[in-house]
């Protein structure tokens, strides 16, 4: 989300006024030129802006833990995960396209339910994307992209569903009056049935309204929806918070919780991480 990193830009670097679409990975973007660090996340919603050529950034969730305990049909199942470091790299090819891997380097799951206690962890998925930027990358009050993604089964037994995916996300930005700001996210996915017999259709739309609270300091509301065009499937909401804090124009923190609004959705999923770009 690129406004939350919009309060350590102020000071340190200018709106961009040259030409820029000679940068590339091997001729990088001068760092005066640099655009505010913008980040997919720390929500659903992604930034609509790509990392500037020739530049590095890193995403990392340092922890995150995920709660759900479900009591129906006379049956309690509990579920508890915890997500360890899971990360995005990312790399500006031109000055609107940056190509981007996502890894999870460790995962547990430890599921509770009719007696049974089953635990399973190890590496997770791995997720390739490459974003492009359509409008307002550098100084437009508003931003569209497009990121095609592949999910690849590289994940520990019971952690994934060892079939390939993919899909496209449309992410899309706007200032709003009084300093509030407006992201928009729209994912379309093939994903894998339930009984790899063939594939389903699944849509993920969130909306996000951010605004600063004090110099570098932003928070954000968030209203997550999922839905699958599987058989019996349910529809997911959750309402999610969370604060950044940008320590310099190139480093940012941030915390959050998403809370399930729905019976399939999980209960609660905390987390703190930051990103850094070089």
């Amino acid at each position: 989300m690129a406004v939350f990193a919009a309060g350590a830009e102020k000071e340190n670097s200018k709106p961009s006024t040259v030409d820029k679409s000679g940068f590339s990975l091997f001729n990088p973007t001068p760092s005066q030129y640099l655009r505010e660090l913008a980040t997919d996340g720390p929500g659903a919603t992604e930034s609509a802006r790509t990392v500037d050529a020739g530049h590095f950034q890193v995403e990392l969730t340092l922890l995150s833990y995920t709660h759900d305990r479900d009591s129906s049909g006379g049956m309690t199942r509990r579920l508890d995960s915890w997500s360890v470091a899971p990360f995005i790299l990312k790399v500006g090819l031109l000055n609107q396209l940056d190509a981007q891997i996502a890894l999870e380097p460790y995962s547990i799951i430890r599921e509770q339910a009719d007696g049974r206690d089953i635990t399973r962890r190890g590496f997770g998925d791995t997720t390739v994307r490459l974003k492009y930027n359509l409008w307002g990358n550098d100084t437009e009050a508003t931003a569209l992209a497009v990121m095609p993604y592949v999910r690849v089964p590289t994940s520990a037994p019971g952690l994934g569903n060892d079939s390939l995916e993919g899909g496209l996300i449309l992410p899309m930005e706007a200032a709003l009056p009084a300093e509030f700001y407006l992201g928009l996210t729209t994912k379309f996915g093939a994903v894998p049935d339930e009984e790899n017999h063939g594939y389903h259709s699944e849509f993920e739309n969130s909306v996000a309204v951010g605004r600063e609270l004090f110099e570098n300091l932003f928070t954000y509301v968030e209203f997550f929806s999922w839905v699958s065009t599987e058989q019996f499937s349910q529809w997911v909401g959750t309402f999610d918070i969370g604060l950044t804090y940008s320590l310099t124009r190139n480093v940012q923190l941030n915390a959050g919780v998403n809370i399930g609004l729905t019976h399939s959705a999980d209960d609660w999923n905390p987390f703190v991480g930051l990103a850094w770009r070089f």
